[in-house]
């Protein structure tokens, strides 16, 4: 059953849960990690005298660095915040490279499903959220929800997502071997790790003069991208645009406002609270500049759709510009940043979470489609079906007149 809203055609649908982490739905925000120093001439803390003692008296020591990094995870665990993470110097140099679109590995974006209570280790199992096309991983046939079991002979069971993924990258021309678990079976595969481009948007102008937008991840530029590819060379394309944000696992939410802003003419693309001096403030993200409106546009979502992708899902739903076609997204609305200590090492904490422009909160529910594809359809029956859905925007827009400039431009 169809309805017109404004110049947008609207679908009725019909009525995995994974937690993704590292690298994989984490949505922050663009601006550098804050920097915090210890006051060197505070009075030694309650933790320095532990640590003191324990060094002291212990029947089986550790180094100082090793108790550290513990009563930080201890810390972090007394939040009761499933997002709060540690990152050694090398593991966050490693992820803002990612986030800047620059990193050597073999492709992957990696998620976490949680079988257990917060914090239960041996619960946790890390699937592949996403596989950036032309890499690695894809060549050898990695898929998106295979379980990692193995990154060399290491059983990599109970570790969290950033460990593996520490682990999958290196220098490049070095191989590491991979073994996924897929339908309960093992399968193992061998990754030459490469220098990965930042190629996170990438664009297919189809036979039916439609144009296919993927954006694999929202790292640093990728707005900007999708705004070039909605106008391309010779303008918007005459059959519609297809936006795919399947297994796209978020990223920064600055280039999720500016990805969102490339279809909007104006307006709310998001809602953000977070902490103030004086409580929560609600603080409104509008479009950065005036987009295209106009082109019929669908979006292809589905269960790995997370986080700054929800964003703009959420916003072009809102605000009746497109129609969603997949399954049901993850559902996060929440907002970490990362905070440098003097070590160089880093903490991300949540700090505030996001609503779609109408104001509904999307943590732990999801976006529905309008149109539902069943997750467990191949991916090219859910573009078919976003395919008729466009040509369907299409047929109700309105003909221009017979000879008129835009009847002669779409000929």
């Amino acid at each position: 059953m169809f309805r017109l809203t404004g110049r947008v055609l609207r679908v009725s649908a019909v009525v995995v849960a994974v937690v993704c982490a590292y690298a994989a739905g984490m949505i922050t925000g663009g601006g550098p990690p804050v920097e915090r120093r210890a006051d060197e001439s505070a009075a030694p803390s309650l933790l320095d005298e532990a640590a003191t003692r324990i060094g002291r008296a212990a029947a089986h020591p550790v180094d100082r660095g090793t108790l550290d990094r513990a009563a930080i995870d201890g810390m972090l665990r007394s939040l009761g915040d499933k997002w709060a993470r540690h990152y050694s110097a090398q593991e966050f140099d490693d992820f803002q490279g990612r986030l800047n679109g620059r990193y050597s590995g073999v492709g992957l974006w990696l998620g976490t499903v949680e079988d257990g209570g917060a914090g239960r280790n041996a619960d946790r199992r890390v699937r592949v959220a996403s596989v950036q096309p032309g890499s690695a991983a894809e060549r050898a046939g990695v898929r998106v929800g295979d379980l990692i079991t193995h990154v060399g002979s290491t059983d990599v069971t109970g570790w969290d997502a950033a460990r593996i993924a520490a682990q999958l990258r290196g220098r490049p021309g070095t191989g590491v071997a991979l073994t996924v678990e897929r339908d309960g079976a093992p399968q193992r595969f061998w990754l030459v790790r490469t220098p990965v481009a930042g190629n996170d948007v990438t664009v297919a102008d189809l036979a039916d003069h439609t144009r296919l937008i993927r954006v694999g991840a929202f790292t640093r530029g990728v707005g900007r991208q999708v705004r070039g590819a909605v106008a391309g060379a010779a303008g918007p394309p005459r059959g519609g645009l297809l936006l795919d944000l399947r297994g796209n696992p978020g990223g920064l939410l600055d280039e999720a406002v500016e990805t969102a802003s490339a279809f909007l003419p104006g307006g709310p693309v998001v809602i953000y609270e977070h902490r103030g001096e004086h409580g929560m403030i609600s603080e409104r993200r509008d479009v950065t500049r005036p987009g295209d409106a106009e082109t019929p546009l669908v979006v292809l979502v589905d269960a790995g759709t997370a986080s700054a992708a929800e964003v703009v899902a959420g916003s072009l739903r809102d605000r009746d510009r497109a129609v969603i076609v997949g399954s049901r997204t993850y559902g996060k609305g929440s907002v970490q940043e990362p905070i440098r200590l003097a070590d160089g090492s880093a903490i991300e904490l949540t700090v505030g979470r996001y609503r779609t422009p109408s104001g509904r909160n999307l943590d732990g529910v999801g976006i529905e489609p309008d149109v539902a594809v069943s997750a467990n359809r191949p991916p090219k029956e859910a573009e078919r079906r976003a395919q008729e859905v466009l040509r369907g925007l299409l047929a109700t827009l309105p003909r221009p007149a017979a000879g008129s400039v835009l009847d002669k431009d779409r000929g």
